[in-house]
C-alpha cells in the first residue's frame, strides 16, 4: 500500500476533480502491475496497472488506495467491474469512496464476485495523499499551501524590495516541484507589479505542468492570468483541488486572516536582513492567544544552506 501511495503522488496536481489513486498489483510475492490516475482523471490507476499486468492478475492481490468506483462512465468502466473480469483473487484498499455512485458499492460488487476484500490500510497516509480532492469534497475549496521564503529574522526582501535571493538553488528548485503539484498558483497584486513572476516549472522533465496562474486583485487580470477577488473565490475555481500561494506578504496574510490555509511552507535561508519587509501583514489576531496551538509541524529537512518546516493546520 505504501508502493501504492508513492505512485499516486505522480497524479497530484493533475486528475482534478478526480482524486488521485495508486494501484500496486501483485502475485506469487512479485508486482505484476502498477499505475496512477492519469491527467484529467482517466483512466483510473486501477486501470493502468491491470493493463501492465495482463493475464498474470487472475489470482493476484490488487493493493489500491481508495475504493475500485461502482461507476460507470463514457470515460471508462467501473474499476470494480474491471478486477472483477480480470480475475483478482483480494483487493485491499485505504479509504472508502464517500461518491454516492461508490460508496460501500465498489467494495460489495467485488464481495458478490467472490473476491476477498479488506479496508483501512494506511487510511490516515492515504487522506493526506489525496488532501487535495478531500477538501474539495468535504470543505467545497481546493487544499490550500502557502510558501513563506524568509530569512533568521522573518523577512521577504530588503527594504528597497530587493528579494532576489533570499533562499539558494536547492530551496528554490524545490519550490519548483511543489508547483508541479498544484492545479493553480496564485500571487498578489503587489507581487505581480515589483516582480512580474513567471510562476513556471523549471525543472527538466516537468516543464509542462506548470500550474494555472492566478492574481489577487478587484482589478482586470493581464492575458494569461485570471483574477480572483478574495480568497474565499478559491471555493469556485474549476478544476483546481490544490492551490499554491506564493507571493506577497499582503496575498499570505489574507489567506491566513480568512482561515483558508491548510499547509504551510517555510522556507528559512541563514541570513539577517533587519529593517526590510516582513513576510505577513495583518492577519487579524486578536490576542497572542489566539496564535497557538494552530499549526503543528510535519516535516524539517535541509535544503542546501536553508532549511524547510512543513507545517499543517492543527
Amino acid at each position: 500500500m505504501a508502493a501504492a501511495l508513492a505512485l499516486s503522488l505522480r497524479g497530484r496536481g493533475r486528475t482534478a476533480p478526480n482524486p488521485n489513486v495508486g494501484c500496486v498489483i501483485v502475485r506469487d510475492r512479485r508486482v505484476i502491475g502498477r499505475g496512477w490516475t492519469q491527467p484529467g482523471g482517466r483512466p483510473h490507476a486501477e486501470a493502468m496497472a491491470l493493463a501492465q499486468a495482463g493475464d498474470a492478475a487472475r489470482g493476484a492481490t490488487a493493493y489500491v488506495t481508495l475504493e475500485p468506483c461502482a461507476h460507470a462512465s463514457a470515460r471508462g468502466p467501473a474499476c470494480a467491474d474491471l478486477l472483477a473480469t480480470a480475475g483478482v483473487a483480494r483487493v485491499v484498499y485505504a479509504l472508502g469512496d464517500s461518491d454516492p455512485r461508490t460508496d460501500g458499492k465498489g467494495a460489495a460488487r467485488l464481495v458478490r464476485t467472490g473476491i476477498s476484500v479488506e479496508s483501512g490500510v494506511l487510511a490516515r497516509d492515504a487522506a493526506s495523499a489525496m488532501g487535495g480532492f478531500l477538501a474539495r469534497r468535504d470543505l467545497g475549496r481546493p487544499l490550500v499551501t502557502l510558501k513563506l521564503a524568509t530569512s533568521l529574522d522573518g523577512q521577504i526582501a530588503l527594504a528597497s524590495g530587493e528579494s532576489r535571493w533570499i533562499t539558494g538553488p536547492q530551496a528554490r528548485a524545490h519550490v519548483h516541484l511543489e508547483r508541479a503539484r498544484h492545479e493553480a498558483i496564485l500571487v498578489g497584486r503587489g507581487t505581480f507589479d515589483a516582480d512580474a513572476p513567471r510562476l513556471d516549472v523549471r525543472l527538466a522533465g516537468l516543464e509542462q505542468r506548470a500550474p494555472r496562474r492566478l492574481l489577487l486583485t478587484r482589478g482586470a487580470a493581464p492575458e494569461g492570468w485570471q483574477a480572483i477577488a478574495t480568497p474565499a473565490d478559491i471555493a469556485s475555481l474549476e478544476k483546481v483541488d490544490h492551490l499554491f500561494v506564493e507571493g506577497g506578504a499582503q496575498a499570505a496574510a489574507a489567506f491566513l486572516a480568512a482561515d483558508l490555509v491548510d499547509r504551510l511552507l517555510l522556507y528559512r535561508a541563514p541570513i539577517l536582513i533587519g529593517a526590510g519587509r516582513p513576510a505577513l501583514g495583518d492577519i487579524g489576531l486578536g490576542s497572542l492567544a489566539d496564535a497557538h496551538d494552530r499549526w503543528r509541524l510535519s516535516d524539517t529537512r535541509m535544503l542546501g544552506s536553508d532549511r524547510l518546516e512543513v507545517y499543517l493546520r492543527a
